[in-house]
C-alpha cells in the first residue's frame, strides 16, 4: 500500500502544475496591454486546445536547446491524455498541431497581402526600462538556483517539477518582455483614404490678382456713367478749324473756326424691352475771317417692347434745330445769318412673325417749321408758309428665306400739308405722297448686317401749275467688317426737297456715303468717308453733283482722353449760275469721353 502512493503524489502534483499553467496563461492573455490598447489586433476568443499548442511549442523550443532526457520528460507530462483526433478520415490537422509548426497564434500576422506592406518598416520593439529589467533577470536568477538545489536533492521521478518551475519562469519572463514591447504603432494595413488624391475642385485656387486677366476688345471704349437704368455716355470735343470756305457757298471766304461738339447715348440696363437715347451738339464761332455763329443739334430715342402674341412695338421720336445751309435752293441772298429750321419728328411701328413671314406697319408724322431770317438791312422776313407736316404709313412685307437673307417689298402712302394752304405766291403747296420699293434685309451677325431697297417715289402737288416731284427711289444702310477692328458703311437716301419757290416744285435730292474706320492700334483709330450727292430739280434740266472727303485719326492718350484731326473737302459742281464752290478745312482737337 505504501509503495505506489510517490507515484501517485508526483502524478496529482503533475496536474496541478498543468492547471496553474493553463491559469497563469489565461491571466497573461486577460491582462490588458500597458499602454494604447486601441492598437491592439483583436482575435477573438481563444480555445483551451489553442493554449495547449503553444505550450507544446514552447517545450519544443526548450528541449532544442536543454537535454534530451529532460525535453522527453516534459513532453509526456505536457501531452494531454486524449489528443485531438479528427472524426473524418484522411482529415489533415492544423499547422499548429503539426510537430514541425513553429508559430503561434500569439504572434503578431504577416502583412502577407497588404499592398502597402512593402513600402513600411516594421516598428522595432522598445527596450525594457532598466528597472524592470533588473527584476526579470533577479526573478530568473531566483527561480535558477531554486531549481539547481532542488536538483541536487532530486529523488528519481522528480525531474518533472523542476522542469515545470523552469518553464513558469521562462514563461513569467515572456510575459515582462512583452509587456516592455511599445504597442505604440502605426498597425500594418494603412486606410484606404489616407491614401486618395485630394479632389481637385476642393484645392485651393490662386489669388485673383494672379490670374491671367482678358485683354479688353476695345480698352479705349468709354466706360459709361450708371444713372438710373440707363448707361450715360457724353463725350466732348474741343478744336479749332482752318478753312477756305466758311459758309460752303459760292461767296464765302476763309476763317478760323472755334468749333466745339458734344455728343452723347445713353442705353438700358433692363431685361426684356429696350431703349437708347443719342444725341448731338455743335457750336461755331469765328476767331478770324468771315464771321460765323451757329449752333445746331439734334436728339431721338428709340423704344423696343415686346407684347403679346409674337408682336413687337417700335416707337421713335426726335428733334432738330439745324439752320438753313447757305448752298440749299431755298436760301436767301443777302441775310446775315439763314432762318433755323427746326423739325419733330416721331413713329410707330407694329411687327409681328407668322412662320417665315415678316409683317411691318409703321406710322410717322414729320413736322417742319421755319424761324425767321434776318436780312443785311436789318428787316425781317417770315418763313411761316413753308411749315409744313408730313402724315405717312408704310406697310413691309417679307419672308426669311434663311436667318441671314429676308427678301422684302414696301408700300406707301402719305399726305404733305402745309400750315398757311397758300403761300407767298399764292401756290397750294399741299402734296400726296406714294411709293413702292423692293429689297433685301441682311443679317450675318458682326460681317455684314443691314438692308437696301430700290423703287418709285412721288408726290403730288395740289396746285395744277406744279408738275408732281417724283423718280426714282434709293435707301441703303449696310455694315461690313471684312477683318477684326475694320468696320465699312455705306448708306444711301432718297429725300423730296419742297419749296415756295415762284413756279417751282422742288426736287429730289440723293444722297450716299461710304465710311470706313479702321483700328490702327488699341490707342489709335483712323477714319475716312467718301461722299456723294445728286440733285434733280424738278420742271427743269437743272442739277447740282455734290463730292466729299474726308480723312481723321483719333490718338488716344487714355481711356478718357485723346487727340483728334482730320482733313476735308468739298465740291459742288452745278448747271445753274450762281451755286459752285469748293472749301477745304483742317481740324485739330482734343476728345474727352466718359
Amino acid at each position: 500500500m505504501s509503495g505506489p502512493q510517490p507515484e501517485t503524489r508526483r502524478g496529482r502534483k503533475g496536474i496541478a502544475v498543468s492547471t496553474l499553467l493553463v491559469a497563469a496563461s489565461v491571466l497573461a492573455l486577460l491582462r490588458p496591454a500597458p499602454v494604447f490598447a486601441q492598437e491592439t489586433e483583436l482575435r477573438g476568443e481563444v480555445s483551451e486546445s489553442a493554449i495547449l499548442a503553444d505550450q507544446q511549442r514552447k517545450a519544443r523550443q526548450l528541449r532544442a536547446q536543454g537535454s534530451p532526457d529532460q525535453a522527453a520528460q516534459t513532453a509526456e507530462d505536457q501531452t494531454p491524455a486524449n489528443p485531438y483526433e479528427p472524426a473524418s478520415p484522411g482529415a489533415v490537422p492544423d499547422d499548429d498541431q503539426t510537430a514541425g509548426a513553429t508559430g503561434s497564434i500569439f504572434d503578431q500576422p504577416l502583412a502577407t497581402d497588404d499592398p502597402f506592406a512593402d513600402n513600411l518598416t516594421a516598428a522595432r520593439p522598445r527596450r525594457p526600462s532598466t528597472a524592470r529589467q533588473r527584476v526579470a533577470d533577479a526573478g530568473t536568477k531566483g527561480d535558477t538556483k531554486a531549481a539547481d538545489k532542488k536538483k541536487a536533492k532530486k529523488k528519481p521521478g522528480q525531474a518533472t517539477d523542476s522542469t515545470a518551475k523552469t518553464t513558469a519562469a521562462d514563461d513569467r519572463a515572456d510575459i515582462a518582455a512583452t509587456e516592455d514591447v511599445d504597442t505604440n504603432r502605426r498597425a500594418l494595413t494603412i486606410d484606404s483614404v489616407d491614401r486618395q488624391k485630394l479632389d481637385p475642385g476642393a484645392e485651393r485656387t490662386g489669388s485673383i490678382e494672379g490670374q491671367k486677366v482678358k485683354p479688353e476688345d476695345d480698352p479705349f471704349a468709354a466706360p459709361g456713367i450708371k444713372l438710373g437704368t440707363f448707361v450715360f455716355r457724353p463725350t466732348l470735343e474741343q478744336g479749332f478749324t482752318a478753312t477756305s470756305n466758311a459758309d460752303a457757298s459760292s461767296g464765302g471766304r476763309s476763317a478760323v473756326l472755334s468749333e466745339t461738339a458734344l455728343r452723347f447715348s445713353a442705353t438700358s440696363d433692363w431685361r426684356e424691352n429696350s431703349a437708347v437715347i443719342d444725341g448731338y451738339g455743335i457750336f461755331r464761332n469765328t476767331l478770324s475771317g468771315q464771321k460765323i455763329n451757329d449752333a445746331q443739334g439734334r436728339i431721338e430715342g428709340q423704344l423696343n417692347v415686346d407684347l403679346d402674341n409674337e408682336l413687337r412695338a417700335i416707337a421713335k421720336l426726335g428733334y432738330e434745330a439745324v439752320p438753313e445751309s447757305a448752298s440749299s435752293p431755298d436760301a436767301i441772298a443777302g441775310v446775315t445769318s439763314q432762318p433755323l429750321r427746326q423739325t419733330v419728328d416721331g413713329s410707330l411701328g407694329i411687327e409681328k412673325d407668322v412662320g417665315k413671314m415678316r409683317y411691318t406697319l409703321t406710322g410717322a408724322v414729320t413736322h417742319d417749321f421755319y424761324g425767321d431770317a434776318k436780312l443785311s438791312d436789318g428787316t425781317v422776313l417770315s418763313q411761316k408758309d413753308r411749315d409744313s407736316t408730313l402724315y405717312s404709313a408704310t406697310l413691309r412685307t417679307g419672308y426669311q428665306v434663311s436667318p441671314a437673307l429676308t427678301p422684302f417689298v414696301e408700300a406707301e402712302a402719305g399726305r404733305r400739308i402745309y400750315d398757311l394752304r397758300l403761300d407767298s405766291n399764292g401756290f397750294e403747296r399741299s402734296s400726296t405722297r406714294l411709293g413702292a420699293r423692293a429689297g433685301l434685309e441682311l443679317d450675318m451677325d458682326d460681317k455684314l448686317s443691314g438692308e437696301f431697297s430700290v423703287g418709285w417715289l412721288r408726290e403730288a402737288i395740289d396746285d395744277d401749275r406744279l408738275p408732281a416731284n417724283a423718280g426714282p427711289y434709293v435707301n441703303a444702310d449696310l455694315k461690313w467688317s471684312p477683318e477684326r477692328g475694320t468696320i465699312i458703311g455705306l448708306t444711301g437716301r432718297t429725300t423730296i426737297e419742297s419749296t415756295t419757290a415762284a413756279n417751282e416744285s422742288g426736287d429730289v435730292l440723293y444722297s450716299s456715303r461710304l465710311t470706313g474706320e479702321r483700328q490702327v492700334r488699341a490707342n489709335l483709330t483712323a477714319n475716312s468717308s467718301l461722299g456723294l450727292d445728286w440733285r434733280d430739280y424738278t420742271g427743269s434740266d437743272g442739277h447740282d453733283l455734290i463730292l466729299s472727303a474726308e480723312a481723321g485719326l483719333t490718338w488716344w492718350l487714355n481711356r478718357y482722353a485723346g487727340l483728334t484731326t482730320r482733313v476735308r473737302t468739298e465740291k459742288l459742281t452745278s448747271n445753274l449760275p450762281g451755286r459752285d464752290y469748293v472749301a477745304n478745312s483742317v481740324y485739330l482737337g482734343l476728345k474727352v469721353q466718359r
